[in-house]
């Protein structure tokens, strides 16, 4: 008797033995048990997908289809992208899957058109819009796998840091700042922007960063070439506003990017219409939004040239050349305040003007409009193209008339049957949508 319970011991530990070795070597698989192009670019399909972004911690997953020409543009830069990573000790991983071929696993992560480009962070998927050049993609990738903060102790490891950070995200230094202070937001905005405390640091510097005693937060936006200093209170509550206030310049050019980020900002903008963004006499009226932006970080100061953005633009109503330069107040959305006043602005004293409208406002004595074109999110969709709504439109009126003919009595705005037709012709257009997106 005891000898056969000795061989069920032996056995069921042989057998929990062996399940555990194999589990151990599926959710560590190394790199080289998939499939690699070129030996960098790992080559995904519904076999070995869940099984990769599972195994490795950081994957950069880009969903082509083979016809598509931006993915055929797009794919040399991986390659380079993915050398670069290779030989680098950062734990990215550069993948690639035919969306057009495994269908449903596309429909799965939601994508829609081609490339759409994901990173996955310890399983979770998120949408990638940053830069596709190779040098510039690695540096942004390297971003999510980097310390939440830095710690910094000379002023050469200060300029490494902030030459390593590129240009893309913003950077925050704390200069005399315990780490601690700013590990939660670091966390929160990680996704956004370096954040770093230098420990020791010169009085070259500060002169440098321009800041003349610490504790000091430094902000500094590469991309718009702009630096603010913080010197408290160092309360989370406080850092924090300092910290989304500045992930845009003082004076926001409107364009797509931009607007996608000032969809999280609850604040009023106040947005000037120019004729031409890059004329001299835009560029000193811009000046003057920024000083103006300075003294009322309540609000964000935006702008748009007619000549760069019409259609935006032209939905904030008549942008003749007679009624240029102007300024109203948008909330975001649908609606926008015109200050009674100060529906123009003209050549001379604009930065007078400018506090005359912004007095206006806070009184109360402006008159509230709807926008004449999109709303604020079909602003930042409207990205899937032009060539994509033709499509819809004309399907949608060629099933209204197919309705018509077959209907004995015509339908009613409003009824049932109508949503039914928007939902069909959803489905009849989808086979377009992914060849129509574009990049």
């Amino acid at each position: 008797m005891k000898a056969r319970m000795m061989k069920l011991t032996i056995a069921f530990c042989y057998s929990i033995c062996s399940v555990l070795i194999v589990a151990a070597a599926v959710t560590a698989a190394p790199i080289e048990d998939f499939k690699v192009e070129d030996g960098k670019v790992l080559v995904l399909d519904e076999s070995n997908f869940d099984s990769a972004i599972s195994t490795f911690d950081h994957i950069f997953v880009d969903f082509y289809a083979p016809w598509c020409g931006h993915c055929k543009r797009l794919a040399p830069e991986l390659d380079k992208a993915a050398a670069i990573v290779a030989e680098s000790k950062d734990a990215i991983v550069i993948a690639k899957i035919d969306a057009e071929k495994y269908r449903r696993l596309a429909d799965k992560h939601d994508v829609d058109g081609y490339p759409t480009l994901k990173i996955f962070i310890h399983g979770v998927g998120m949408d990638y819009y940053g830069p596709r050049k190779a040098d510039l993609l690695v540096r942004y990738l390297k971003k999510f796998v980097a310390p939440n903060v830095a710690t910094l102790d000379s002023d050469s490891a200060i300029k490494e840091f902030v030459e390593g950070a590129g240009t893309f995200f913003p950077i925050y230094l704390g200069f005399g700042l315990d780490e601690s202070t700013i590990s939660n937001l670091a966390v929160k905005y990680k996704k956004k922007a370096w954040f770093a405390v230098a420990k020791g640091f010169s009085e070259d510097v500060m002169l440098q960063y321009n800041f003349d005693k610490a504790p000091a937060l430094v902000s500094i936006n590469p991309t718009y070439n702009e630096q603010n200093t913080f010197y408290g209170p160092f309360e989370e509550e406080f850092i924090d506003t300092f910290i989304t206030q500045n992930f845009l310049p003082l004076a926001v050019p409107m364009n797509h990017d931009t607007l996608k980020i000032l969809k999280d900002d609850k604040r009023k903008i106040v947005l000037t219409i120019v004729e031409d963004e890059l004329e001299e006499k835009s560029r000193n009226l811009i000046k003057l939004l920024k000083a103006a932006a300075s003294a009322n970080r309540d609000l964000v100061f935006g702008y748009v040239g007619v000549k760069q953005w019409g259609e935006f633009a032209d939905s904030f109503g008549d942008n003749g050349k007679k009624n240029l330069p102007r300024s109203v107040v948008w909330d975001g959305d649908e609606e926008y305040h015109v200050v009674l006043g100060s529906e123009r602005m003209e050549e001379e004293d604009q930065g007078t003007q400018i506090s005359q409208f912004l007095e206006g406002f806070r009184a109360g004595r402006t008159d509230k409009r709807q926008i004449s074109g999109p709303s604020f999110m079909s602003f930042i969709n409207s990205l899937i193209g032009v060539r994509l709504v033709y499509i819809l439109v004309f399907l949608v009126g060629v099933f209204m008339l197919i309705q018509s003919i077959c209907k004995e009595e015509p339908l009613t705005v409003g009824t049932r049957d109508s949503v039914d037709h928007t939902t069909t012709t959803t489905t009849a257009s989808e086979g377009e949508r992914t060849r129509d997106k574009e990049d």
